[in-house]
């Protein structure tokens, strides 16, 4: 027995699994190839900086990481709602 409905919703999701994973994988290799570009900023032979920059350099991005982090954690605390 077909249940009306059930071939477009399970179809929507598919198509949700599958852009997150087109997105997300080529966000996420921007990202490494940006951090690669940014590591190159490391060599004294071409740059001068101060620990300090370094210091505010590391910590914007530790504090947009966690923000990133605590976003998909609480998707995945939603998704734990309780229901009877």
């Amino acid at each position: 027995m077909k249940f009306k409905g059930f071939n477009e919703e399970s179809k929507e999701i598919k198509d949700k699994k599958e852009s997150f994973r087109r997105v997300a994988g080529r966000r996420v290799h921007n990202i490494l190839n940006h951090m690669r570009l940014l590591r190159n900023c490391a060599n004294t032979g071409n740059y001068s900086y101060t620990e300090e920059q370094v210091n505010k350099i590391f910590r914007v991005i530790d504090e947009e990481w966690r923000n990133v982090k605590s976003d998909f954690k609480k998707r995945k605390n939603k998704d734990k709602e309780f229901s009877l």
